[in-house]
């Protein structure tokens, strides 16, 4: 069992992932919306030793967990499994992670109940959800969280490449208050409001907090040898780049690479990146990202209102 004041003096990177989203479960989410609970539970005790295969998040996790190698004794990547399941169905889960060689050891199963409350009590720094509902409760509730889009089988990805995470900005490592300027008053406005106060560092968005635990991460190594990259890519251009660049360095964050695409489609450039996961807060970048990369809609600021 892990020791909990060793993990304390450790750098420590806490994911919590839903078993829908480490899992392809599609085919047993079926059953349980069309024949319901009692028929689901029969139908996941009845293959309990069948192996699940992955699902979206899955590569993204062994990589991570792969890092731990890399870290040693300095830090500890931790993966956490968040489940709408019971105990009972849910050894199913757990016999798959058993068989996939995944070092995951703790998990939370709520019989039905929205498993957000435990994303701040495993102290975790990002939650991952096939369940829109569960993310904006967790998103509420001040924890970083996105749901991971549907996407086609992507191709197996090498665990032991660095890893690398893909960001949008405005909504999502920063506030949307600059959103809310383009949105009201227009591109010309939100230039002239973005130079004006580009010496004054943005707001943090609802996943600062992930990022900051990803730098100090990639802080134990030199840059270029670094097992894990960051991107940011953005729909941001000149002259609003300058405010983006000050904020990250006001915060003291390294990001790897910078985007500032002007309005240019992203999907390509994820694609470029080689990114494992990208996370942006608007709908349509993510339904044209998808089909490249593993994506989370971030379901927060104006452009999910109403």
């Amino acid at each position: 069992m892990a020791d909990p004041l060793a993990d304390a003096e450790r750098i420590r990177l806490v994911i919590a992932i839903s078993s829908r989203a480490l899992f392809d479960l599609d085919e047993s989410h079926r059953v349980f919306e069309a024949e319901g609970v009692d028929a689901y539970h029969a139908y996941q005790v009845a293959r309990e030793n069948d192996v699940l295969a992955p699902g979206v998040a899955f590569g993204l996790a062994q990589k991570l967990l792969a890092l731990n190698d890399r870290i040693g004794d300095a830090g500890r990547v931790e993966i956490i499994l968040l489940s709408r399941n019971s105990s009972d169905t849910g050894l199913r889960v757990f016999n798959s992670i058993r068989h996939h060689g995944l070092d995951i050891t703790r998990a939370a199963f709520t019989n039905g109940a929205s498993p957000y409350r435990y994303v701040g009590a495993f102290d975790a720094h990002l939650f991952l959800s096939a369940d829109p509902d569960d993310v904006r409760q967790a998103l509420t509730a001040g924890c970083a969280a996105a749901t991971l889009m549907p996407a086609p089988a992507q191709a197996e990805r090498r665990s032991d490449a660095p890893v690398r995470i893909a960001f949008d900005g405005d909504a999502v490592l920063f506030s949307d208050e600059a959103e809310r300027v383009y949105r009201s008053e227009g591109l010309a406005a939100f230039n002239a409001r973005e130079v004006a106060a580009a010496a004054v560092p943005l707001s943090a968005g609802p996943f600062k907090g992930f990022l900051l635990a990803l730098h100090r991460i990639q802080a134990l190594f030199p840059p270029r040898d670094a097992p894990l990259r960051t991107a940011l890519i953005t729909a941001r251009g000149a002259p609003s780049h300058e405010r983006v660049i000050r904020t990250l360095r006001d915060w003291g964050i390294r990001i790897d690479e910078a985007l500032f695409l002007g309005g240019l489609p992203k999907a390509p450039f994820l694609e470029a990146f080689d990114a494992d996961i990208y996370f942006d807060d608007q709908e349509r970048h993510c339904a044209d990202a998808r089909g490249r990369v593993a994506t989370g809609h971030v379901p927060h600021g104006i452009a999910n209102a109403g």
